[in-house]
């Protein structure tokens, strides 16, 4: 199956912007659609945005919607978030993840990275 290991975290003033990329290697990143997860401390695990094999098709988490963008280079084995207008509220630990399945079923998605820390300060 694919590995996932995810870079571009960091400390940011609120209102700043980060990109996230998450980098694939083992077997064809192109079969995999592709989602990141966020966890902030004492929450539970959320979806945040969702890109299907091809980059045709995403979703968003209302609370993003508009300062989030997501999208992949199948070339590069890799997936992006560009986080823009960045809110406290956004700190948190951020997964990439994988799926053989549908972009949008948050429950198949079973290849996780480690998380990289995305911290907001106000």
């Amino acid at each position: 199956q694919v590995q996932l290991v995810e870079s571009g975290g960091g400390l940011v003033q609120a209102g700043g912007s980060l990109r996230l990329s998450c980098a694939a290697s083992g077997r064809t990143f192109s079969a995999y659609d592709m989602g990141w997860f966020r966890q902030a401390p004492g929450k539970g695990r959320e979806p945040v945005a969702a890109v299907s094999r091809s980059g045709a098709s995403t979703f968003y988490a209302d609370s993003v919607k508009g300062r989030f963008t997501i999208f992949r280079e199948n070339a590069k084995n890799t997936v992006y978030l560009e986080m823009n207008s960045l809110i406290p509220e956004d700190t948190a630990v951020y997964y990439c993840a994988a799926t053989l399945g549908t972009y949008n079923r948050f429950n198949q998605y079973d290849v996780w990275g480690q998380g990289t820390q995305v911290t907001v300060s106000s």
